[in-house]
């Protein structure tokens, strides 16, 4: 009942097949990735490790090649693996999904809805969201899961159904994004720059591209939001070519990442995820620094050269009440920023 393929050859398997592959050698790959050591992933799954080890060894030889690296500090995804890995999680996701839909159409508990609100998002867009969200579903007889995950510029995660829908960034106006996405944005954003104060910017409160890029950089890690990273260091690469940001040496705390740029052997300027609606920016330039800032000045970037758009973006493929909720949603939040558009 729980085959997921037929008996067709992997390519590379050298003559095995993958007939006897099932939904829990699936599982048990997930966990080991996600626990980081297969005795942690077995006492996740409730099986004796031995028996997990095992089974993963089973999974490679269907596959033909390794799909991890065994080490002492635990395990590493091979390329193999990787690629695995992400389709396992697909078909898992797709799976739950039926699953629950089935469910409601026989009329067995309340539809649900998987929303995607990474860290990092402006405070108050995100309180707004999810408390718009939640009462928006529940009057809708819908229940949320959230999931505290990144969304990529492409919204992969919901592509591949692994999400209903989530909060994220759209780094270009106008985006083509693929079906069968549904995006309404919700306003431009732009991050927040700190330089030292012996920079010497002529107390005029503004630093222009080309200044910045001739800085250190400490940016938000990529992994947080691939998305504006990539778009941002592309941008600063316009100015200069060799240009790569730094990553935060202190992950959730500015004070500290500020503390650590003031105390540097040479220029250094710190650069957060976008946090403030362009409209809504306060005049910089002025005492309003905070007192742990460490001779570190805010400063605006001239003509708005670093932004991303706010969006909230669903599942073309939703029943259609939970749609209209999404969408209810998104029209109940004010559009922030002089050039937010809707999609």
């Amino acid at each position: 009942m729980n085959h997921v393929t037929g008996p067709d050859q992997l390519p590379g398997s050298r003559g095995s097949t993958h007939l006897g592959l099932e939904l829990r050698h699936l599982r048990y790959l997930v966990a080991v990735a996600d626990a980081g050591t297969f005795t942690h992933a077995a006492e996740r799954m409730f099986i004796a490790q031995p028996t997990l080890s095992q089974q993963i060894r089973r999974l490679e030889e269907m596959v033909g090649t390794p799909l991890l690296q065994r080490r002492r500090e635990g395990v590493r995804l091979t390329p193999a693996g990787s690629v695995l890995l992400e389709e396992s999680r697909t078909v898992l996701s797709l799976l739950e999904h039926g699953v629950n839909r089935s469910r409601q159409a026989a009329g067995l508990g309340r539809p649900r809805l998987r929303f995607a609100l990474p860290a990092y998002l402006p405070e108050g867009l995100a309180v707004e969201t999810a408390s718009l969200l939640r009462s928006t579903a529940a009057a809708a007889g819908a229940e949320i899961t959230w999931l505290e995950t990144p969304l990529d510029a492409e919204f992969t995660l919901i592509r591949q159904r692994r999400a209903d829908a989530g909060l994220g960034w759209l780094t270009s106006e106008g985006a083509d994004l693929p079906d069968p996405l549904d995006v309404m944005s919700l306003g431009e954003f732009e991050p927040e720059v700190w330089i030292p104060s012996s920079a010497g910017t002529g107390h005029r409160g503004t630093i222009t591209l080309d200044e910045l890029a001739c800085m250190d950089v400490i940016h938000t890690s990529r992994r947080a939001s691939v998305g504006t990273y990539d778009a941002w260091q592309a941008a600063l690469r316009t100015s200069k070519p060799r240009f790569e940001f730094a990553d935060p040496p202190f992950r959730h705390s500015l004070p500290m990442t500020l503390a650590f740029a003031a105390t540097a052997s040479r220029p250094t300027a710190v650069l957060t995820s976008p946090l403030h609606a362009i409209a809504e920016q306060h005049t910089l330039g002025e005492p309003e620094q905070p007192a742990d800032s460490y001779h570190m000045i805010r400063v605006a970037l001239e003509r708005h050269p670093l932004t991303a758009t706010a969006a909230l973006a669903w599942s073309g493929d939703l029943p259609r009440h939970l749609q209209q909720v999404l969408f209810d949603t998104a029209d109940g939040i004010p559009p922030r920023g002089s050039f937010a558009v809707a999609s």
